[in-house]
């Protein structure tokens, strides 16, 4: 049996290229995210470990705080050479426009030199010295012996001589925003902070784990000490946590790519043992019994999934350098380093690439248990009918009864992740139920897509039409996996458009300034807003302010905004109770702070501030879904009465009617350059922002989804490839009837056409609905949307695409020699 199924592997190369390609992808992104995750890993435990060597012990907080009292200590224990602090906090850089640079502030660090990676210059070691991270320094055009200039903590300008440029490795709390080193002295000065983060030992000739116990001892519970070794394991396996959250993203997909591939290869194995059912009965003639059959069937699988994972694992290793080379070449603050497979990771493709294989192969094995010996002595293997048994559409009638009310329930819950997840098991029900009914489906679905083709083609396209619709079966089957990857991209362009379109719906109707006047840190002036007030140019100043007090016992930010704009300038969204009675003893709060604590319109609350205790009653409940108000909003007069004067948190401002938009923007701007710290956005900036998260997101998940689309393009390709074959004769009398070869590979590639928009239609159909659903559960008041648009481009892809996938299967068919074939028996 073994010689049999390694000759008919050979005879079927070309089927055996395509069968194995769709694994090689599936297992491929499976390795390939591992390389990457790997990789990246061995990455930072190298720069932790390099760090590391550089230090003897490294003391943390534990029961109390470091101070200078615990860096005295520490340099106090006999064995050690050096003690020095390490400190973090906030250095608000002035960059070469005045403003402050960047969203939130750079660190501001004191830390030893020999902790700092100083690419030009030198260390920070005087009085007005100062180093500034490598991709701050690039984008603000800072170079070595430049003065910069950095506010304190309580908003004063000072000036520094930038000594040197250093690189930030792989410690991400300085990556990200940048940071700014400075001296001891100079970075508690800045920062205002009164204690270390960290405080790095050095010894003289006593062993790092002498000298850990020692400074131990010294120190008893107030704090934590480890040698550098240890302090750079615990890093790794703290930024081991936030990787993983990327391998087990990057993996879901992979899931799908694989779950494509299986149906690819069930449906591949499927054809090919209705074609080989002459063969199979042969077998069984001369002795071969079903366990063997069964068993043979199998085993060419296992060889098939076997070649195809390992080719699958040299490709992960491909795409796991392309991704590091492409996080090299952008500038990303992730390390790289040498492209590694680790034994766990190869041994896991192997296996799943295998399981996949051999899984998709049983139940067509178990089919050709089933072929009775008499077959042999058929000239012709009849195609096989179908009817869609009783068995069938129950199943499918079950699951989607069972998906509908799933689905249901989730949407009329409280919006939110649970409902979420919910309507997601729904859709997936759902999912499968169409799978199973979709060979009856498909014929009528075949008949609507392919009515402008026959239109347009004539005789090869009605005769496409006609073949897509013959056996429904195996179109419903090569179909559904293009299908899969449609209804998930379908479904993310749905959700986010829908989001998107909702939040800047929210936003315009909230909100409908031009400008809003924020500070990077602290707050924003009162004179801004009483500035902004006395130009003719700006039409609208709402002044937003904040201070964080206590609601029934627990820390909330309480908040309140400019009495007059409620209603006028400012439309807030209220889900429940009226703004009507807003007034003294009354407050209103965000949805989700009166779901968390169980409040209610009506209830009395306990606020307690600074100034006095209050007991108040809630009037409304509203929208907190923009994080714009305060969560706990307060009348203008009762929060000045329990929290006194206060900045303003936020300004927003609107220009006067007529007035063009770059006048108010230039004015806006000169209101608030004496203030360094004070920045200015503008709604049109906001929306752009918001808009290109979302492009973002949504090119990422069209990137990684594409590979099950592609997947399930090489399962058309192989499934008409098997066609053309079994169709030779066929193929053969069409020609001698006058068909030409241009138009047997047109009737071919309408085929291909009709099957991919069968698949797409599909796809866009479950994905609209259930990306309208998706969203209407995890908001509240959800815009729907449909993104026409990129709906059509998805359909017009998924037909062009299906037609390439025909060309080479076409192109066979036609160079058939015409006497040889009707001469074949």
């Amino acid at each position: 049996m073994l010689r049999v199924i390694l000759a008919g592997l050979r005879a079927r190369k070309l089927r055996l290229v395509l069968t194995s390609l769709a694994i090689v992808l599936g297992v491929g992104f499976v390795s390939g995210t591992q390389v990457l995750t790997d990789t990246l890993q061995a990455g930072y435990r190298q720069g932790f470990t390099a760090d590391a060597g550089k230090l003897d012990v490294v003391v943390i907080p534990g029961k109390e705080e470091l101070t200078s009292e615990t860096l005295g200590k520490i340099r106090a224990v006999p064995g050690v050479a050096e003690a020095h602090p390490v400190l973090i906090g906030e250095a608000p850089l002035i960059g070469r426009d005045g403003k402050v640079v960047g969203e939130i502030p750079p660190r501001g660090v004191a830390m030893p030199v020999i902790r700092l990676n100083v690419t030009a210059g030198e260390a920070p070691t005087a009085a007005g010295e100062a180093v500034l991270d490598e991709a701050t320094a690039e984008e603000q055009g800072f170079s070595v012996g430049d003065t910069i200039a950095v506010l304190d903590h309580k908003g004063a300008r000072h000036e520094f001589r930038l000594a040197g440029i250093f690189d930030v490795g792989v410690d991400q709390r300085l990556a990200y925003g940048g940071a700014v080193v400075f001296t001891v002295d100079d970075a508690l000065r800045i920062t205002g902070v009164k204690r270390f983060t960290e405080i790095d030992v050095i010894g003289a000739g006593t062993s790092p784990e002498s000298l850990r116990d020692a400074v131990a001892s010294a120190l008893g519970s107030a704090a934590e000490v480890r040698t550098g070794e240890e302090h750079a394991e615990v890093l790794a396996e703290a930024n081991g946590a936030s990787l993983g959250v990327m391998r087990i993203g990057l993996l879901l997909f992979a899931a799908v790519a694989l779950l494509v591939a299986g149906l690819v290869i069930y449906n591949t194995f499927s054809i090919l043992v209705a074609q080989r059912t002459r063969e199979m009965a042969l077998l069984r003639c001369i002795g071969a019994t079903r366990r063997q059959v069964f068993g043979a069937v199998v085993l060419e699988s296992a060889i098939v999934g076997l070649i195809s994972s390992i080719l699958g694992l040299f490709a992960g290793l491909g795409l796991g350098a392309g991704a590091i080379a492409l996080l090299e070449a952008t500038g990303s603050d992730l390390p790289g380093g040498t492209v590694r497979l680790s034994t766990a990771a190869a041994v896991s493709g192997l296996v799943t690439g295998l399981a996949v294989t051999v899984g998709a192969a049983l139940l067509p094995a178990r089919q050709a248990t089933k072929v009775a010996p008499v077959a042999a002595l058929r000239t012709q293997v009849e195609e096989q009918s179908f009817r869609a048994g009783v068995l069938r559409v129950v199943a499918s009638l079950l699951l989607a009864l069972a998906g509908g009310a799933v689905t249901a329930y989730g949407v009329a819950g409280e919006p939110g992740e649970n409902a979420l997840v919910i309507v997601t098991a729904g859709g997936i029900l759902v999912f499968f139920a169409v799978l199973i009914i979709g060979p009856v489906i498909v014929r009528p679905l075949s008949r609507i897509a392919g009515r402008v083709p026959a239109w347009l083609f004539g005789v090869p396209g009605r005769l496409a039409v006609g073949n897509a619709q013959r056996n429904p079966k195996r179109s419903a089957t090569t179909t559904i996996a293009l299908t899969v990857g449609v209804t998930l991209i379908t479904f993310m362009s749905v959700l986010t458009a829908t989001l998107q379109e909702t939040i800047m719906r929210k936003l315009d109707k909230q909100f409908p300034a031009q400008f809003v006047v924020y500070a990077q840190t602290g707050t924003v002036p009162r004179a801004i807003a009483d500035d902004l007030r006395t130009r003719p140019e700006i039409g609208s100043v709402v002044e937003i302010r904040e201070k964080e007090g206590k609601l029934n016992g627990r820390h909330v930010d309480f908040g309140t905004l400019t009495q007059a704009a409620l209603g006028d300038s400012v439309h807030l969204e209220v889900t429940s109770g009226s703004l009507d009675g807003f007034g003294p003893g009354t407050v209103a709060i965000a949805d989700h702070i009166a779901t968390r604590n169980g409040i209610k319109v009506g209830d009395v609350v306990t606020l307690s501030a600074e100034r006095r205790t209050a007991r108040l009653r809630v009037a409304a409940i509203v929208d907190g879904s923009l994080n714009l108000v305060p969560p706990v909003l307060l009348p203008e007069q009762s929060f000045e009465r329990y929290f006194g004067t206060v900045d303003d948190a936020m300004v927003l401002a609107s220009g006067a009617r007529g007035v063009p938009f770059e006048t108010a923007d230039r004015v806006v701007n000169a209101a608030t350059h004496a203030y360094p710290a004070v920045k200015v956005s503008s709604a049109a900036k906001i929306r752009a922002q918001f808009e290109e998260q979302f492009a973002i997101l949504m090119n990422i998940v069209v990137a990684l989804l594409g590979l099950a689309i592609i997947i399930s393009l090489l399962g058309i390709a192989n499934t008409l490839t098997l066609s053309v074959h079994e169709r030779i004769r066929e193929s053969a009398v069409l020609r001698a009837l006058g068909l030409t070869g241009g138009q047997l590979r047109g009737m071919i590639s309408i085929e291909a056409l009709v099957l991919g928009l069968v698949g797409a239609i599909i796809g866009i159909a479950l994905g609209t609905v259930y990306g309208w659903l998706a969203a209407a559960s995890a908001f509240n008041d959800v815009s729907l949307q449909l993104p026409v648009g990129r709906i059509l481009l998805f359909l017009a892809l998924s037909g062009l695409a299906a037609v390439l996938a025909a060309l080479l299967p076409a192109r066979r068919a036609a160079r058939v020699s015409i006497t040889g074939a009707l001469s074949a028996a």
